[in-house]
């Protein structure tokens, strides 16, 4: 091991591909403290600047006997240092994008559901007093309301007059305005809290 810490990196390198464990010790301990040093000065976090520095290790150890320098060692670990630390800044950055996302849908989500649920009471109560009309009111309004008939085609289909039509959808909009006068006022209130 002695032996290989006065070796050169181009010789480091050659011994690491050629499968020598002591080789990868050597250059670890040789470039760990400078490359934790410098993404320690970038991203202003030690938990995060050894995860990038063991990630470069890391991938030298797996590619051992694969890998590749172009350049000059320091150089080819400094920019696979800079390659992880853009890597980690855009899964931050995505992370932050998406807990802002988050953030912004619970607090709409929250609203929403409220509001969906508040509809859903309004038409079971509305539903409930259209069912309390007398039978022909109910099914002239219903007619007209759920299925968008017009008053000559209700005044058809039940074998009235246009204007019994007429009158009996009047009626029932004036007990439905009675009954809903105070709930809705109270809904109103309650939905634009």
């Amino acid at each position: 091991m002695a032996l290989y810490n006065e070796l050169h990196d181009q010789e480091l390198v050659a011994l690491l591909r050629a499968g020598k464990h002591s080789a990868y010790e050597v250059i670890y301990r040789r470039y760990w403290a400078l490359l934790f040093k410098h993404a320690r000065r970038i991203l202003q976090n030690d938990e995060e600047a050894k995860d990038v520095v063991q990630d470069i290790f890391a991938m030298v150890w797996l590619k051992g006997p694969a890998l590749f320098v172009n350049t000059t060692l320091p150089a080819f670990l400094y920019s696979a240092l800079r390659n992880k630390i853009f890597d980690l800044i855009d899964r931050n950055k995505v992370k932050d994008d998406y807990f802002s996302s988050l953030e912004v849908f619970i607090d709409r989500g929250e609203f929403t559901t409220d509001n969906l649920l508040r509809e859903k009471e309004l038409n079971t109560r509305i539903e409930l007093e259209i069912a309390l009309l007398p039978q022909k009111m109910r099914e002239v309004f219903e007619l007209s309301r759920k299925s968008n008939l017009s008053y000559k085609e209700i005044a058809e289909k039940m074998n009235i007059t246009d204007n019994t039509v007429k009158k009996q959808i009047s009626n029932a909009l004036k007990i439905l305005r009675i009954k809903f006068g105070v709930l809705l006022l109270a809904f109103l209130f309650l939905f634009f809290r």
